[in-house]
C-alpha cells in the first residue's frame, strides 16, 4: 500500500488542532533546504487564530506531536514545524512507486473525467506561422496533457482564423497579382506577398479597401467564386500547418474556426435582441460595457458584417452545447486580453452562468533582437526556419560525437526542435521573451539540450548496468544529494496540481531543471558501475526512477526524449 507522507504529517496536527486533515495539508510547504526537514507547517499562518507568536505556535505543538515509524523528528524553526520522515521508509515508497507506475507516476484523478476545452494555435488561414503562434501552440498543448494527467478529458481546439474582412483584401489581392502556379509552389509566401502588396496598394487608392469589403460581404452571402477562392486558400494553408504540427508533435481535436460559426451568429443577435442588450451606435450594433469600464463590444458593423467578438459568442454557446465544458481556456496573447474580458462579460450578461467557466490563458511579445513581427508589412520570422535553424545547429554540434551516422539526423531532429519548445515554456508565460540561440542550445545552461544531455546520460548508465539484481537495499542511499533527489521527484503530483491551477507549464520547466541539476550533482560525485553490489543496484534504481520522472516532465512539456547524444 502506497504512503502518502504528506497526509500522514497533516494527520498528526490535525489530532493536535481544530483543523481538519485537508486545510492542514493545503498549508504544508516543502524545505528547500531538506536539511531542516520533508514537510514545514508554516505556523504565521495560525498565529492570528491562536492569538500566539509562530515562534510560540511551532514550539508548543512540537511538545504535542510525538514521532512514529513515518516520521523520525518533529522540531520548531523559526516559526515554523519542520517535519523529517523516516528515510528509509520514504526512499522505498517512492521509488517503489516510480517503479510501479512508471509514466504514470505524477498522475491523479481529481478531474473526475470532466471536460476541458483548450483553444489554442489558431493561425491565420494564408497567412505565417510564426514565432508567436508557437507560444500559443506549445502553451496549449502542454496545458492538455497536464490536465490530462490530473484526471479531465481535454479537447484540443484549433480556432482558426479564417473568416474575416482579411479574406475579402486576400480575395482583392489575388485578383490583382496573383499567379496560380507561385501560389500552388509557396503558398503561404505567396499568398504574403499579395496581402502585403494590398497594404502597400491600398495606402495609395482608399477604393481598395472598398472592394475588399465587398468581397467579404460576398462571401459571408454565400457567393460561389469567393467562397471557391476562400476554400483554395484553406486547403493549401491547412497542409502547410499540418506539416509544422507533425514536427512539433502536436494534434488537435476540432479545426473548427471562425467560419464554422457564421450561421450560428444570427442567433446569437437574436438572443442579445432578445435580452435587450443590443444597441445602434453609427450604423453598428454593440453592447454597451460602459457600467463596467470597458469599451463597448461590437457585434454587427456598419455594413452588416459580423465581427470576431461575435464569432467568439457563438463558439462558446456552441462549445457548452456539445462538450457540456467544465472550463473553456484560450491561449491567445496578453494584448487581447480586453477582448477577451468584452466577451466573457456579454455572455454573463446574456444569462450564461457558466462564463465564469471561461478562461483566458495570455502570454507575452516574443522578441527577436532587432527584429519586429508584422504581416501586414511582410517582416516575419517563419517558423519553420526557426525550427529548420536549430536543428542545423545541433546537427552541427553532433558530428563530434560518437553518436552512429543514421541516428544524427532523427536524434538533431528531436533536440533542436525540443530545444525551441522548452525555450518557450522556462519562462513565466506572462513575461517577454527575448529569443537567443545561445539562451536555447547551450547544453551548459538551463536549457532543453541541458535536460535532454541529462536524461541520456541517465539512460547510458542504464544501458551498461542492464541485468543487475532486483529487490534494491534502499537504506544504502545515504548520501545528501541522493536523499535531495527522492524528496523532489516526491514532489511530482504537486508540482502537476501547481501547474495546472496557474495554467502555468512553466512550474514543470522549473522541476525538471532542478531535478536534473541534482542527477548531475550525483552523477559527478557518487560511482555507480564501479560500486560495490549491494550500492550499485540501489543507485541504479535511483537512476531508473530519475529518468522516468525526467521522461514523465519532457512529456508534460510536450518534448519527446532522446536515449543518446
Amino acid at each position: 500500500m502506497e504512503m502518502d507522507y504528506k497526509k500522514v504529517v497533516a494527520s498528526l496536527i490535525s489530532e493536535k488542532t481544530e483543523f481538519d486533515i485537508d486545510k492542514i495539508e493545503g498549508m504544508l510547504e516543502v524545505p528547500s533546504n531538506t536539511e531542516m526537514g520533508d514537510y514545514a507547517l508554516p505556523c504565521f499562518k495560525l498565529a492570528s487564530i491562536y492569538k500566539k507568536s509562530p515562534v510560540m505556535i511551532a514550539k508548543e505543538l512540537a511538545e504535542k506531536i510525538q514521532p512514529n515509524d513515518e516520521i523520525s523528528s518533529v522540531t520548531p524553526v523559526n516559526g515554523y514545524l519542520n517535519f523529517m520522515v523516516n528515510k528509509v521508509s520514504f526512499a522505498t515508497t517512492i521509488l517503489d512507486e516510480i517503479s510501479e507506475k512508471g509514466d504514470l507516476f505524477g498522475d491523479d484523478s481529481v478531474g473526475e473525467g470532466k471536460t476541458v476545452i483548450i483553444e489554442s494555435s489558431s493561425p491565420n488561414i494564408a497567412k505565417p506561422f510564426h514565432i508567436g503562434h508557437l507560444c500559443s501552440t506549445v502553451i496549449g498543448q502542454s496545458l492538455s496533457r497536464l490536465y490530462q494527467s490530473v484526471g479531465y478529458k481535454t479537447v484540443k481546439v484549433n480556432h482558426l482564423g479564417d473568416w474575416g474582412t482579411q479574406f475579402g483584401k486576400l480575395i482583392s489581392a489575388y485578383k490583382h497579382w496573383g499567379d496560380d502556379e507561385a501560389i500552388e509552389k509557396e503558398p503561404i509566401k505567396e499568398l504574403l506577398r499579395i496581402y502585403v502588396k494590398f497594404h502597400e496598394e491600398a495606402e495609395k487608392d482608399p477604393e481598395l479597401d472598398e472592394e475588399a469589403r465587398r468581397y467579404f460581404k460576398n462571401l459571408e452571402g454565400g457567393s460561389p467564386e469567393e467562397t471557391k477562392l476562400w476554400q483554395w486558400f484553406k486547403d493549401l494553408s491547412l497542409k502547410e500547418f499540418a506539416l509544422l504540427y507533425n514536427r512539433l508533435g502536436v494534434s488537435f481535436d476540432s479545426y473548427h474556426g471562425e467560419s464554422f460559426y457564421s450561421d450560428k451568429m444570427p442567433e446569437v443577435v437574436d438572443l442579445l435582441e432578445e435580452r435587450s442588450l443590443l444597441k445602434e451606435s453609427e450604423h453598428a450594433y454593440i453592447v454597451d460595457l460602459d457600467e463596467y469600464n470597458m469599451p463597448p463590444c461590437m457585434i454587427v458593423k456598419s455594413d452588416g458584417a459580423s465581427i470576431y467578438a461575435t464569432r467568439d459568442i457563438a463558439a462558446a454557446i456552441y462549445r457548452k452545447k456539445e462538450y457540456d465544458f467544465y472550463k473553456n481556456i484560450y491561449v491567445v496573447g496578453i494584448p487581447q486580453a480586453l477582448h477577451f474580458q468584452q466577451f466573457f462579460k456579454v455572455l454573463e450578461l446574456m444569462g450564461n452562468e457558466w462564463s465564469k467557466d471561461c478562461v483566458h490563458v495570455g502570454f507575452a511579445h516574443v522578441r527577436f533582437p532587432d527584429k519586429k513581427l508584422s504581416t501586414r508589412t511582410g517582416n516575419v520570422i517563419y517558423l519553420e526556419d526557426v525550427l529548420d535553424e536549430s536543428v542545423n545547429r545541433i546537427k552541427e554540434y553532433m558530428q563530434n560525437t560518437k553518436l552512429e551516422e543514421d541516428m544524427i539526423d532523427p536524434t538533431a531532429e528531436k533536440i533542436g526542435i525540443g530545444a525551441v519548445i522548452f525555450a518557450f515554456l522556462k519562462r513565466s508565460r506572462e513575461k517577454e521573451m527575448v529569443f537567443t540561440w545561445e539562451d536555447t542550445l547551450n547544453v551548459e545552461v538551463e536549457s532543453g539540450p541541458y535536460i535532454h544531455y541529462t536524461y541520456a546520460r541517465g539512460v547510458n548508465i542504464l544501458r551498461k548496468a542492464e541485468g543487475l539484481a532486483d529487490h534494491p537495499d534502499y537504506s544504502l542511499l545515504t548520501e545528501k544529494v541522493e536523499t535531495a533527489m527522492i524528496n523532489k521527484m516526491s514532489t511530482l503530483n504537486d508540482v502537476i496540481k501547481e501547474a495546472v491551477n496557474r495554467n502555468e507549464p512553466m512550474v514543470i520547466a522549473r522541476y525538471v531543471i532542478e531535478l536534473s541539476k541534482l542527477f548531475n550533482s550525483f552523477y559527478n560525485s557518487c560511482k555507480v558501475i564501479n560500486e560495490e553490489q549491494p550500492l550499485k543496484t540501489a543507485r541504479v534504481a535511483l537512476i531508473q526512477a530519475c529518468c522516468t520522472v525526467i521522461k514523465k516532465c519532457l512529456y508534460l512539456l510536450g518534448i519527446e526524449t532522446v536515449d543518446a547524444m
